[in-house]
């Protein structure tokens, strides 16, 4: 079985050790080195060819994010960053994403004293996901004939409702689907993106600026309408709910039955009984398997099912088990997933 090679970089000896202790109980890894500066990481990049590197934002001389510039650049390799829970670190992480950090995990849940074996887990599972990732595709404008295409198409609408499951690789994914969709798009749109709190606000305010529809975080009772993308708070779930005045509306609830909040499960199962055939799921780059029993329902209620093709995944997790468990109606890469969007509406 192969080990990945991990590259510290944080500017705190006292991170820079708690992170190797998590590493050196974990036979998959070894460390082949540690930088306190963003400069000094790129030169060990080079150097050491790691596997993976786990960055922080904050360092003296340059920061994470001048440095994953750098490294995006020159010498590519799977960055985790490990962010703060603040509304600069959040932006910061978010910044990241985009210039093709593959993930990212909140830095004070790892220095907890005593530490939770579940995160630790999981955070070694995820820097495992990305040493193992493809880099991400650079972001494609939208082409010409798909944009006319969105405009000109007459035909009444066969889906009511897009919803669109990611996890890993999610935030720059989506960044290439959701500023295509015009203000005439006839369908609502709910994205569930995993996420620790704190942070889809923040989503969804930088793709309000990116967009051409309305972004916003889902608020409890918000009507489900076409021309707003709604993005699930982390934290909880989305559910659908069918009103006396035949309105649908979002409620959003705390659920401590399940280890991802959001759950695309639990948001695609809810909305399947009430738009059944008129239902579109797209499950994106992501690593684990939810997404499987929603797409589950949305079969058995006669939707649609598109899931992202491995060779343009970051993490071919969530799309592969959809695929294998026989529940895709289409499976395309990335690039072509906007369309495939179109060709139902």
């Amino acid at each position: 079985m192969s080990r990945y090679g991990v590259l510290i970089v944080d500017d705190s000896a006292f991170m820079r050790r708690a992170v190797s202790l998590l590493f050196e109980k974990d036979p998959d890894f070894f460390i082949v080195g540690m930088a306190r500066t963003g400069a000094e990481a790129i030169e060990k990049i080079k150097r050491f060819k790691p596997d993976v590197v786990t960055m922080d934002v904050e360092m003296p001389e340059m920061d994470g994010i001048a440095a994953l510039e750098h490294i995006m650049k020159d010498h590519p390799v799977p960055v985790v960053m490990l962010s703060t829970v603040t509304s600069e670190g959040a932006e910061a992480t978010l910044t990241a994403l985009q210039l093709g950090a593959v993930d990212f995990f909140p830095k004070s849940s790892l220095i907890k004293d005593p530490a939770e074996p579940k995160t630790i887990g999981d955070f070694l599972m995820r820097v495992k996901s990305a040493a193992q990732a493809r880099l991400p595709l650079r972001n494609k404008a939208a082409s010409a004939s798909e944009t006319a295409e969105a405009k000109t198409k007459s035909s009444p609408a066969s889906v009511d409702l897009l919803i669109i499951g990611c996890s890993t690789g999610g935030p720059s994914a989506i960044q290439s689907i959701l500023p295509r969709f015009t203000p005439d798009f006839p369908a609502g749109i709910v994205v569930v993106q995993h996420m620790p709190p704190g942070f889809t606000k923040p989503l969804a305010d930088r793709f309000d600026t990116l967009c051409q529809l309305k972004v916003k975080e889902a608020e409890e009772g918000d009507i489900v309408m076409p021309g707003i993308i709604y993005i699930a708070p982390a934290g909880y779930q989305t559910l659908f709910r069918k009103t006396s005045d035949g309105k649908t509306r979002l409620n959003i609830v705390a659920d401590e039955s399940k280890w991802y909040k959001p759950s695309v499960d639990v948001t695609i199962h809810s909305a399947s009984s009430i738009y059944r055939d008129r239902l579109l799921a797209v499950i994106l780059t992501g690593m684990g398997t939810d997404g499987v029993l929603g797409c589950q329902e949305v079969k058995r209620h006669r939707g649609h099912v598109i899931v992202e093709a491995e060779e343009s995944c970051i993490v071919y997790g969530m799309p592969k088990a959809v695929y294998e468990a026989g529940y895709a109606d289409r499976q395309v890469a990335l690039p072509h997933i906007y369309r495939e969007i179109l060709s139902y509406v």
